[in-house]
């Protein structure tokens, strides 16, 4: 498994946006909690969506439109292989693909890309939007969605994986 806290506080060391604003470290942490639910339930690589929580977002420079961030957060996953990430390239790609792509709204591909989008899209209440039941990737995704989107709301705060992430 890799190093979460390590690789945070360097994502934090560039990171340009306010660490506790709607896209940063509290949404990255409900995004990780929303993605192992969902990986639970169709397969996915918990270890992969536990990644993506931490750089889907990781090099935006917007709170609002920021059209190519993704691929910035993929790029920036790629900075660290042999350092602090250690994934062979096939799931490499796996990780790159589901940050470049995740604003697109895909619904359909490999299991493991589905739970890092569902897991994103289940914390728009954040931001004030409604995640669309048919914009889901997965039925477990439906399942939670109230659940996701509560949380989202109320602006849930898991204190554990902040904790564990060195950053509370």
């Amino acid at each position: 498994m890799h190093d979460l806290a390590a690789i945070t506080a360097a994502i934090l060391e560039g990171y340009e946006l306010p660490v506790y604003g709607d896209h940063g470290v509290v949404h990255w942490a409900r995004v990780l909690e929303n993605g192992l639910r969902v990986a639970e339930g169709n397969g996915a690589d918990p270890e992969i969506v536990s990644l993506f929580a931490l750089f889907h977002d990781s090099r935006r420079v917007n709170e609002c439109e920021d059209d190519g961030h993704g691929l910035r957060g993929g790029e920036y996953a790629r900075s660290l292989r042999g350092r602090l990430i250690h994934l062979d390239d096939a799931r490499f790609e796996l990780l790159f693909e589901a940050c470049r792509l995740h604003t697109d709204g895909l619904t359909t591909g490999d299991p493991t890309l589905l739970a890092c989008w569902d897991a994103d899209r289940l914390d728009l209440g954040r931001v004030g939007i409604t995640p669309a039941p048919r914009r889901l990737c997965t039925p477990t995704a439906g399942e939670l969605l109230n659940w996701g989107h509560a949380r989202a709301v109320r602006r849930h705060q898991p204190r554990a994986v902040l904790a564990a992430w060195g950053v509370m």
